[in-house]
């Protein structure tokens, strides 16, 4: 088996799809994990404006309210996460107004970021701009538990395999969730999904960005990784992508192995030897 053969696998990608049959198993994927879970009463996902909280969004909201319609007493709760002022705010509100959540929540983390970053430079410990970055992804992640404690909820993460097989995104931040209902989607597949359940074409056609670089605004995912989307999801379909590219795909795969693990212990170290 070659390694894409092997990654392919591990990311339980389909070459292709039946989009409403996909979309109908994540929302019943969600049901049945909150049916067997009694004490979950919401559903938490941080709104970014992009295709993949928009995707997650829709297909929580529309899970709670099938939830409701057998009687299960259910909410999904949105929240916005911005840090200070997002240049790209308007998509936001654009998503949840598709979205409709059952409630809305603003949490500015840039206080909060702002206060660990002058608190760790007591101690002689300054971060770059990209570890900066990722200690936003964090915050807005412990926002989302403090919320979901408050509704006795789960956050729902928007992971992916065409985000997990890069690794694109911070450990312990949007890497930590409590479920992952887009698991085995490529970036056109989720995109396929979101055409389906008509939703307004910019916020899927929108350029992927993390946005965590203060000296880097808005950086296109695609400019960060040194592969396009295309070129990841041709990969994760099986197709035979440009060399170069399908190398570096590998690299980003192999080097970040550790993101999609759970935290090693002494007996599972075993297995990784082996």
């Amino acid at each position: 088996m070659s390694l894409q053969q092997e990654i392919i696998k591990a990311l339980y990608v389909q070459p292709e799809i039946n989009p409403q049959e996909t979309k109908q198993a994540i929302v019943d994927f969600i049901k049945d994990y909150v049916k067997q879970n009694p004490f979950i009463k919401s559903l938490v996902l941080g709104i970014s404006g992009g295709q993949d909280s928009t995707l997650g969004g829709k297909l929580s909201q529309i899970a709670a309210t099938e939830l409701r319609s057998e009687g299960i007493d259910i909410q999904f709760v949105a929240v916005r996460l911005p840090y200070g002022v997002q240049k790209d705010e308007q998509d936001c509100q654009d998503a949840l107004d598709y979205i409709n959540p059952d409630k809305i929540y603003t949490i500015n983390i840039k206080p909060a970021v702002e206060a660990s970053i002058q608190t760790l430079e007591t101690q002689g410990i300054t971060l770059t701009d990209f570890q900066k970055g990722n200690e936003k992804a964090r915050e807005r992640m412990k926002a989302q538990y403090s919320i979901a404690a408050h509704h006795n909820g789960i956050v729902i993460g928007t992971d992916h395999a065409a985000e997990s097989i890069t690794g694109f995104y911070t450990k312990f931040g949007d890497g930590g969730a409590d479920i992952f209902p887009l698991a085995g989607l490529n970036k056109r597949q989720g995109k396929a999904i979101l055409q389906l359940l008509d939703c307004p074409k910019h916020l899927y056609n929108k350029v992927p960005t993390a946005d965590l670089e203060e000296s880097k605004p808005q950086l296109p995912d695609e400019v960060a990784l040194g592969v396009t989307y295309n070129q990841i999801d041709d990969y994760l379909e099986g197709k035979q992508v440009d060399g170069e590219a399908g190398k570096k795909i590998e690299q980003h795969y192999l080097r970040t192995q550790h993101k999609r693990m759970l935290p090693i212990t002494r007996f599972s170290v075993q297995e990784i030897i082996k």
